[in-house]
């Protein structure tokens, strides 16, 4: 079912994504970002010109496989931070290195399985503190109604001794007791 459905998001992901080509100017000062120039001109009216004015985008790159030089191709994905909204397609032309030396691009349902494990682990690890915060909310909640009803059983008691006339014996109730009697909330 889940491979299912990455398969599908995959599918739709590809026909709406828009590639774009560009050379990596700066890798490594980043984990798994990269700077990547992509081509763009500008046209000036007073001089009737276009001039080259190249946009930079900050590009994810999961396994840190590019380095400066290289041309690639990449297309916008999901939001990784702030400022990432790209994410590396494939190398086009390496610089430096071969591609084989490097660890490789990951495709699109790679990426896809991967973030679809992370997000269930984390929606496993959310339910497990929710059921643990039940469980204390529920044992706090008895030992209050335990403290209520033996407060309650201790006045009832003291009420028909006094109905009935039998003497009460006088008990000092220790510095515990009446903190817990003066905390509890009716």
């Amino acid at each position: 079912m889940a491979s299912q459905v990455t398969a599908e998001a995959a599918n739709v992901a590809r026909q709406t994504a828009k590639e774009f080509h560009g050379i990596v100017v700066s890798a490594g000062k980043m984990d798994k970002t990269v700077k990547v120039r992509l081509g763009g001109i500008r046209y000036e009216p007073r001089v009737q010109k276009y001039f080259k004015v190249p946009r930079y985008k900050l590009v994810h790159d999961p396994c840190n496989s590019l380095r400066q030089g290289d041309v690639v191709a990449i297309s916008p994905s999901w939001r990784e931070s702030q400022h990432v909204r790209h994410v590396v397609k494939h190398i086009i032309a390496p610089y430096g290195p071969p591609i084989d030396g490097r660890p490789p691009v990951p495709t699109l349902e790679e990426r896809l399985a991967e973030r679809a494990a992370k997000r269930a682990a984390k929606d496993e690890r959310r339910r497990l503190l929710r059921e643990e915060a039940a469980r204390a909310r529920d044992e706090e909640r008895t030992a209050l109604e335990a403290r209520r009803s033996l407060r309650l059983s201790r006045v009832l008691t003291l009420q028909a001794a006094q109905i009935l006339g039998i003497p009460v014996p006088t008990t000092t109730t220790t510095d515990e007791n009446a903190a817990a009697d003066e905390n509890d909330v009716d």
